[in-house]
């Protein structure tokens, strides 16, 4: 009998594909995204140094403020704006995406999409 995987092993799996293939740097972190049911996360890392430069969340008060939901395309829009503001006030510009194993549609689309406009490049 053929046993199907579920959805967020193939996610795992495609993920660990993409960090086989792309990595920060310090002139060019990478920006990880992160999806759960009810909220969206995302970093900026450095991977040489192994730490966290910037980080945000729909968990977070300012981000959070103005919401509806915290699991739609307008919270990862609005989250999208805030952690390159937060990179820009860092100094950084230039980052690496890492979509995180997720499909590039919906979600995901719409913070790259407010990011690369708040002025990050990628």
């Amino acid at each position: 009998m053929v046993s199907k995987t579920n959805r967020s092993e193939v996610r795992v799996n495609k993920h660990r594909r993409i960090r086989s293939r792309l990595s920060g740097t310090p002139e060019k972190p990478r920006l990880a995204v992160f999806r759960s049911n009810n909220h969206m996360y995302a970093q900026i890392i450095d991977d040489v140094a192994g730490n966290t430069i910037v980080s945000a969340s729909t968990t977070q008060a300012d981000v959070k403020e103005g919401l509806a939901k915290t699991n739609n395309v307008e919270a990862a829009a609005k989250l999208g704006s805030v952690i390159a503001k937060k990179a820009l006030d860092n100094g950084i510009k230039d980052v690496v995406f890492d979509r995180g194993g997720y499909i590039y549609q919906g979600k995901v689309k719409a913070l790259a999409d407010a990011a690369r406009e708040a002025g990050l490049e990628f």
